[in-house]
């Protein structure tokens, strides 16, 4: 098949959303002479390789390859455990290879796992070698002097040397209920937190987190297409119920162990963990209704900790990337919601106001604090779906990305890695900067798309909704109203209305079929101020309310025939589908619901319980935000819409029961609805052909239930 015959759905599928072959996972190294990252060998190649790029300033810039998996396995097939496979599906990583690293304090070693081995990687000299250690392993991590590795396998928390010595368990489970070094589902699923222990800046020892799941309590996932198969049993905290007990000890490498102390029953969660030669161990802890959370220093010699600063929040406090972290003058560095606006505050001072809306800590200088933020409440201007990168410090505000996109960036010393998207150019740029001017390029290797997307970047209604809406290439106003696809996901931590090429190319696509496509980002999500995120408090059928805003108001300037309306989501958005179909049928005229979230009390406690609260306390607020117990399920036949229902039947994060439960429900109603479950497929769809043949479907039950 040459290049010209390939379908965007199939494209799509091959590439994984054009992710392979784009530069990822960057580190810069502390003298600013390396740049290592991740990148496969073409934008087909599944298979992650470690880089490096050498920044010498007399001969210039030169690219190395330091580990090639294909070399390192001699062909074989790459081999994952269980638990392996369940920390990808907790970071939505759909690749193989090579697909994490750590590297030392100096960025001279690098250690990564692939077919459950532990490898090691002299990044100077370059070459990969495999160290003859236990397996499955999971997670291995040098120690800043470059002198050992820690990893993880079998639950218990190992130590060897580089040179493949001295190999020894440094903590192990007391049972199978019981695991050292590893995140619990919560923490990597919810709280972004995907380690669980962390070397000390003098690399004597080690914070390990220790996890008993035991409380948990327990489901089974079958595979209906392989009867021969047992259940795979899961230990999943849903709503109401309980959760694994988390603790934490400091471990010296001759497996002395202190356990260290705070009121984990008032604060249960372990969201973050900072240890830095800035200061003593920093823990963030949050209560279970994240209304409260404490910063901790913690005392290695006695496990004791003290409280460094305490947040509360009237609705729920937010997590962000980077902080809490200390500063190299040792004060406290953290993002907080005040007066209006998520701010940077350093110590006893707030350096950003309300121009600004903080999304992450890139990188704390010794006179500054790099950040990623979109414009906020107070922003002179609107920038509808950009983020940007700033330099803050005591004197102002100094914007280091230029022109709209997503920017993103790395940073150590002299050097920034600059990671930008745009509206107008396809994938992602990766600029290489030493003090600010550009000394390099990362090649990104990433296929160019068969289609061109060209969203209009724009607000509508009242709320100013960001919105993104998208024609068929060549619609010219003759042709007339066209009908309409929402394509949201609608719903927190999901940012859909970007100024960036990639993310539209599949609504473009559907777009292309003969839709005018709207994504409309209504209050829940994230980008706007606190205010808006937190609207959804106890509601998350707010966002509903807002899609219909949206394309009320768009259709008074775009060509919308708003007498046919679609509807179409995943996770979330497959929630808001499902909701605007049953509840808002004089709106929404065809549904494709996919991975719905039907039931609340089924999704887990750190999600679910920071939006709706204890379902045992609040039963009336999880009913209202259900679909299985929706009115619309009464609604007479005249209102009654299609629904394309679709779930993986191998998903454990939002279990197949939600789809099956609302199927009976609409089936005891009386509505009919069409089922199209995923045989071994999970809450991702990496599967070539399933990922392809899924937007095929989608288009054609869109157009029957529509009539075109």
């Amino acid at each position: 098949m040459t290049s010209s015959e390939i379908t965007f759905p199939l494209q799509l599928a091959r590439t994984m959303r054009f992710t392979l072959g784009a530069p990822r996972a960057f580190t810069v190294s502390p003298d600013g002479g390396r740049v290592v990252y991740l990148r496969s060998g073409s934008g087909t190649d599944r298979s992650g390789q470690l880089w490096v790029l050498d920044l010498d300033e007399d001969t210039g810039p030169r690219e190395r390859l330091v580990a090639d998996p294909a070399a390192l396995l001699g062909g074989s097939e790459e081999r994952l455990s269980a638990q392996e496979r369940a920390r990808r599906e907790r970071s939505r990583e759909g690749s193989s290879g090579i697909v994490g690293y750590a590297l030392d304090g100096s960025a001279e070693l690098a250690a990564f796992a692939l077919s459950g081995k532990v490898y090691v990687a002299g990044l100077g000299a370059g070459g990969a070698r495999a160290l003859p250690v236990p397996g499955p392993v999971i997670d291995p991590r040098p120690s800043p002097d470059g002198r050992h590795v820690a990893y993880v396998s079998k639950g218990a928390l190992r130590v060897v040397g580089v040179d493949g010595e001295a190999d020894r368990a440094l903590a192990e489970p007391e049972d199978g209920h019981v695991t050292y070094g590893l995140a619990e589902f919560i923490a990597a699923e919810e709280m972004s937190r995907t380690r669980g222990f962390w070397w000390s800046p003098e690399s004597d020892r080690l914070l390990v987190a220790r996890v008993d799941d035991s409380p948990v309590r327990r489901w089974w996932i079958a595979d209906p297409a392989h009867p021969e198969r047992k259940p795979a049993e899961v230990a999943y905290p849903a709503a109401g119920t309980p959760n694994a007990v988390v603790g934490l000890h400091v471990v010296d490498l001759d497996g002395t162990r202190t356990e260290v102390v705070w009121d984990r029953a008032r604060f249960p969660y372990l969201a973050r963990v900072h240890w830095s030669s800035y200061g003593a161990p920093l823990l963030l802890v949050q209560a279970r209704d994240q209304r409260s959370q404490l910063y901790l220093a913690v005392d290695p010699e006695t496990g004791a900790t003290r409280t460094v600063h305490a947040d509360e929040d009237p609705v729920w406090l937010e997590l962000f990337p980077g902080v809490p972290a200390w500063a190299p003058d040792g004060r406290l560095v953290r993002i907080t919601d005040e007066g209006g606006a998520r701010r940077l505050a350093v110590g006893d001072r707030t350096l950003t106001g309300g121009q600004l809306h903080l999304q992450s800590v890139l990188d704390i200088g010794d006179s500054d604090v790099l950040v990623s933020a979109s414009a906020g409440a107070e922003a002179a201007e609107p920038e509808t779906g950009e983020s940007h990168v700033y330099r803050v410090n005591e004197l102002g505000v100094e914007r280091v990305s230029e022109g709209a996109g997503v920017h993103t960036a790395v940073r150590s010393g002299r050097v920034t890695v600059l990671v930008s998207a745009t509206p107008e150019r396809p994938g992602t740029t990766a600029r290489v900067l030493r003090d600010g001017k550009e000394v390099a390029v990362v090649e990104n290797r990433a296929e160019r798309p068969v289609l061109t997307a060209r969203p209009v970047l724009t607000e509508g209604g009242a709320r100013r909704i960001p919105c993104a809406v998208l024609l068929p290439t060549g619609y010219s106003e003759s042709d007339g109203p066209l009908p309409v696809l929402m394509d949201p996901y609608g719903g927190p931590h999901g940012w859909r209305v970007v100024a960036a090429h990639h993310p539209h190319l599949t609504s473009q696509w559907f777009a292309d079929q003969g839709f005018a496509v709207v994504v409309a980002d209504g209050r829940g999500t994230p980008g706007r101020s606190p205010a808006w995120e937190k609207a959804v408090k106890n509601n998350l059928a707010l966002s509903l309310d807002d899609q219909v805003e949206a394309l009320h108001a768009l259709a008074e300037r775009f060509p919308l025939d708003l007498d046919r309306v679609a509807i179409r989501g995943w996770s979330f958005g497959g929630f808001l589908a499902g909701l605007a179909a049953l509840r808002r049928p004089d709106v929404f005229h065809a549904a494709v619901v996919g991975a719905p979230v039907t039931d609340q009390r089924l999704y887990d406690t750190h999600y679910t319980e920071r939006y709706l609260g204890d379902p045992a306390q609040s039963p009336e607020v999880y009913a209202y935000n259900s679909l299985l117990t929706d009115e619309g399920l009464s609604h007479a036949a005249e209102q009654v819409r299609p629904m394309m229902i679709i779930h993986g039947l191998a998903d454990d994060n939002v279990v197949v029961a939600h789809t099956l439960r609302l199927s009976s429900a609409l089936l005891a109603a009386g509505r009919p609805h069409e089922v199209l479950p995923l045989s071994g497929v999970t809450h991702m769809t990496p599967q070539e052909k399933v990922a392809e043949n899924l937007l095929l479907l989608q288009v054609d039950f869109l157009k029957r239930s529509l009539g075109l």
